[in-house]
């Protein structure tokens, strides 16, 4: 299959994430699974950008190639001007911890831990102070509006009060980019609206780049441009809100 075509930023510039023929797969042999063809793609800085399409197209596996949670087969990517392939373990791990936020379809919040205690735990686990750790934690807690829940445990919160501290912990490190993989989809209509309003003030508020996988036409809508892919062909639409 051809590569797909060069997607770029709506009339912005600045570029935050840039790939060049991304290609991954799983599997070999016959058994081989080709899942991204060869992906050019350009994020600017304080995009927010929504990925779309159906199950087994790679919404999934791009997002874990800009988490740098796994690696291209093939082809470029460079993350905040640096090209991630000369990076070390070490330094991924370190990027993974501060400069990328991440936020998944089920909440993962450890279960032993309050909910102040697992917003806190990224920056604790980066050798930040205890105190300068829970606040910074508590300063997300108040802005994702749970603060009278800080102390609860997470089978104390309700779901969208899970996801809601899912997306504080994945913010407490100041990351500049924000990486969401079905942050919606385990919830019900009214919560992933009010997710999605979270979502989309902390983005401006912490001037964010911001990647966001859905399966919500709707609330992709509302992102600043979607890009939905489709196997071997990739489309874009700039929003008009």
């Amino acid at each position: 299959m051809g590569s797909l075509a060069r997607i770029t930023g709506c009339g912005m510039s600045d570029e935050l994430v840039v790939a060049h023929g991304l290609r991954k797969g799983y599997g070999a042999g016959e058994r081989r699974v080709e899942v991204l063809w060869g992906l050019d793609l350009a994020v600017a800085h304080g995009e927010m950008l929504a990925v779309v399409g159906p199950s087994g197209v790679g919404k999934s596996t791009l997002l874990h190639l800009l988490g740098l949670l796994d690696r291209p087969d093939a082809g470029e990517l460079r993350l905040f001007g640096i090209d991630v392939a000369a990076l070390s373990v070490d330094e991924r791990a370190r990027w993974r911890n501060r400069r990328i936020g991440f936020v998944f379809q089920f909440h993962a919040l450890l279960p032993e831990f309050t909910l102040e205690e697992n917003v806190a735990m990224p920056l604790l686990i980066a050798g930040e102070g205890h105190s300068t750790a829970f606040a910074a934690a508590a300063e997300l807690i108040e802005e994702v509006g749970l603060g009278p829940r800080r102390s609860h445990f997470p089978d104390e919160l309700s779901g969208g009060e899970q996801q809601r501290g899912s997306v504080a912990r994945a913010l407490v490190a100041k990351p500049e980019l924000l990486l969401a993989d079905e942050p919606t989809g385990n919830l019900d209509a009214t919560n992933a609206e009010h997710l999605f309003g979270v979502l989309r003030q902390l983005h401006l508020s912490r001037r964010l780049t911001s990647v966001i996988v859905t399966h919500n036409e709707a609330l992709a809508g509302r992102c600043g441009r979607t890009l939905r892919l489709t196997g071997a062909t990739v489309e874009e639409a700039c929003s008009k809100t």
